[in-house]
């Protein structure tokens, strides 16, 4: 897919990577879809790392604060979703009885974003690009392909984001109870529903990345340390896929799409 310059509202334009261990997690990454890693200053002894693929950025990482993880914040991916106005679509989230954890803040000069929970408690963020769109980068290999939020009311949550991103939403020729949503005509992602096989883990968002080898990223990610959630497996229609927790914790997906 070619550069993307710009992202229309309820895209999925960014992700960001929260972690206990921003070294160890920059080696992982990069080894697996062949990132190079750019570490920008953010303050003493921090830094803000973003993930280039040849040249384009393909998503971040960060260490979380202490006080998080005190907290029992564990390491996790973040989606953020684009927006003309960020200060209206945190207005329309808490109008839609969603939960603004932090209102709308200016980020140097490169956007302004807003920390956020839906009905169902997943964190995401909303961006109001400046300098910075998103990711330069979608849908190749190393590249975020699918973004996917895994909720016990996915009706719920159709609701609510259609209700704050006027989202166009369809059912899974797949999966009956999943739920794609599309902006601009392209699919973007799916509503997946959580059933008592989850135990009492929280809804949230979740990112597949797109790999050459689905069985051979899953192998190498296995010997650096990760661990297999499930899969390899296949779908009719979609491809070949598998989920994922890096050596930090941090959930994630590979996926090696089905040819058109």
């Amino acid at each position: 897919m070619a550069t993307v310059n710009e992202y229309s509202l309820g895209t999925p334009c960014w992700f960001e990577l929260a972690t206990t261990d921003q070294a160890a997690a920059k080696d992982f990454y990069s080894r697996i879809f062949g990132w190079q890693p750019q570490d920008n200053p953010m303050g003493p002894g921090e830094f803000y790392t973003m993930f280039q693929l040849d040249g384009r950025s393909a998503g971040a990482a960060y260490t979380l604060p202490q006080k998080l993880v005190a907290a029992g914040v564990g390491a996790r991916w973040n989606v953020y979703f684009a927006t003309p106005d960020v200060d209206a679509s945190a207005a329309k989230v808490t109008e839609l009885g969603g939960t603004v954890i932090q209102p709308p803040f200016e980020v140097m000069d490169v956007g302004r974003m807003s920390n956020c929970k839906d009905l169902g408690g997943a964190p995401f963020s909303l961006w109001q690009a400046r300098r910075h769109a998103g990711a330069d980068v979608l849908n190749e290999n190393g590249a975020v392909l699918w973004t996917e939020l895994a909720t016990r009311d996915t009706e719920q949550a159709r609701e609510f984001y259609t209700g704050l991103f006027g989202w166009k939403t369809k059912g899974s020729a797949v999966l009956a109870t999943y739920l794609e949503f599309s902006t601009d005509g392209l699919a973007r992602g799916g509503l997946l529903p959580m059933g008592e096989e989850w135990g009492e883990a929280e809804s949230h968002w979740g990112v597949y990345f797109m790999v050459a080898d689905c069985d051979a990223a899953v192998a190498q990610a296995k010997q650096l340390g990760a661990t297999i959630r499930f899969g390899p497996i296949s779908a009719p229609g979609v491809g070949r896929f598998a989920a994922l927790a890096d050596p930090q914790g941090a959930s994630f997906s590979v996926i090696t799409p089905q040819p058109a």
